[in-house]
Order: structure tokens, then sequence, then C-alpha cells
């Protein structure tokens, strides 16, 4: 009997240690930590960029990676210059504002198309690939900034257009498909196969410049041409998607000057229909604030 009663209060015990380290453990966490793990990434990644509009420098330092890796070019590397340049943001007499517009997430990446407009500078459209590591925090990032432009020759502007995310079931295929349109089409391989991804003249276009159609989109390029400006895609960086959206980014030349591209289209019934993107010229490599590169 006393055995018993020796044990069961043995177990009461330990019952009420290990209660007491839970309770202890939760309470040495912070509000931003245990919203954190409830968190998914894609709600990581937008609440670290409307840090730029809040000041928060606590819930950034905890979504960051100590070794974060800086793709921006005008700003410094790691975790540190991050939370240096929200501070200096909040301390701007014009209040920096951030409007989130599409969010997407494949795998470890979650990629965000936002216009900013940082501290009073002029609203910017902008791709955000935000990369996370194994513990759940922000290790790397890499974007792509332009002006926001007046509409395009078909009313549209650079952010408008088909919102939802559909055919989960079709990522995949949709990423193979634009894969393969980046090399026969964008990087001219085999212009002949450019009906192929293409439901007729049926393409719905938001770069500033460019009308709706296919036939939009040549008489553009062929604009570009009498005046000797040429879009040349070198190297496919990275393709992500989610369901009918997927991400490209290149980089190549644009009328010779190095360039970075990004662009978005919109996947239906197997026909590439919608585009938004976001070109900038790569800066000279002496005025880089750190030296990850931009891709």
């Amino acid at each position: 009997m006393k055995k018993i009663l020796s044990l069961t209060m043995a177990l009461t015990m330990l019952g009420t240690a290990l209660t007491g380290c839970g309770s202890k453990d939760a309470a040495t966490k912070t509000p931003a930590e245990n919203t954190r793990q409830e968190q998914s990434q894609t709600e990581k990644a937008l609440a670290l960029i409307n840090t730029f509009a809040t000041g928060d420098t606590d819930t950034a330092r905890s979504l960051l990676a100590d070794g974060y890796i800086q793709h921006n070019l005008a700003y410094g590397t790691g975790a540190d210059a991050f939370i240096g340049s929200v501070e200096y943001l909040a301390s701007a007499d014009v209040k920096t504002t951030v409007n989130n517009i599409r969010a997407f997430e494949d795998g470890d990446k979650v990629f965000l198309q936002t216009v900013y407009n940082f501290a009073g500078a002029g609203e910017q459209v902008a791709f955000d690939i935000f990369r996370f590591d194994e513990n759940g925090k922000i290790a790397e990032h890499w974007d792509n900034l332009a002006a926001l432009a007046e509409p395009n020759p078909s009313g549209h502007t650079q952010t408008d257009g088909m919102m939802e995310i559909t055919d989960l079931d079709k990522t995949e295929e949709n990423h193979e498909l634009v894969k393969n349109f980046l090399y026969d089409v964008m990087q001219g391989n085999n212009l002949d196969k450019t009906p192929d991804y293409f439901d007729g003249d049926n393409y719905i276009q938001h770069n500033s410049g460019i009308a709706d159609g296919v036939s939009g989109l040549n008489a553009a390029l062929g604009a570009l041409a009498e005046q000797g400006i040429s879009i040349v895609y070198d190297d496919v960086h990275m393709v992500l998607a989610q369901g009918n959206f997927v991400l490209a980014v290149s980089e190549g030349t644009f009328g010779g000057t190095p360039t970075s591209y990004y662009d978005l289209w919109r996947v239906e019934n197997g026909k590439i229909a919608e585009h938004w993107d976001v070109m900038e010229t790569i800066a000279d490599q002496s005025t880089w604030q750190n030296q990850n590169g931009k891709f």
C-alpha cells in the first residue's frame, strides 16, 4: 500500500513539475513569439514587410534569421541591416505605406506583389521573394521594384486583374508550362512554338507600355526593334508557382543594359492568359551595399 501511495505521489509531483516547466517556458515567450508560432509562411512575410509601415523592430527581429541574406543591392545584408532600415523609415517625416496586392507560397518560398511608398519617395510596384529556413525564420530575400506608372494602352494598371488562386492541383503542370515558355519564346530557342502557349490573341497585359493580346506584344516588340532596342533573357534563375500563378526571375539586357526581369503569369486551361512584370536595371557593382548579388 505504501509503495502504491509513494508511486502515486511521485507521479503527481512529476506531473506538477512538468506542468510548471511548461508554464514557465510559455511565460518566457513574448506575445510576438507566441503569435509567430501560429502564423503561416505567407503571414510571416506579410508581417515583415508591414514593419516598414509600423516601425515594429521587435516583430522584424523575431521573424528574421540571424544570417539573413539580402539581395536588394541598395541595402546591407543581415538582420541588423534590415532592422536599421525599419528604424530609419520609422523616423522619417512621411509615413511609409505598404499595400500588398497578391501573395503566393511555393515550398520554402513566399512571393509577393506589393505597392510601396517609402517615406513619401513615390509609389513603387514590387515583387518580393522570401526564403524560410528549417526553423521557420526568414533567411533570404530577393526583389525587383519599379515606379508606379499610368495605365497601359488597354487601360490596365500594373496590379489590377485576376486575384483568385485556383487549380492548385495543376501547380507543377503550370510551372513546367512557363518554364518551357521561357526557354522556347522568351529566350528565343523555338519561336515557332509561340502560338502553342496562347489561346489565339487572348492575352491580358499589365506591362505599362504594352497593349492586350499577342498582337499587342508583337507590336510593342516591333516598335522597340525599330529603335534598336532589344529585350534579351539570358538566364532564368527561379520559377515559382502556386496554382494558376507562376513567377519567373530572369537576368538579361534591355537595350544592352543589364536588367533583372520579374514576370508573373496567370495560366488558364493550359494557356498563358495574363501577365504582370517589374523590370529593374541591375546597379553597377561599385554601388552595391552587399556582395550577395542580385540573384
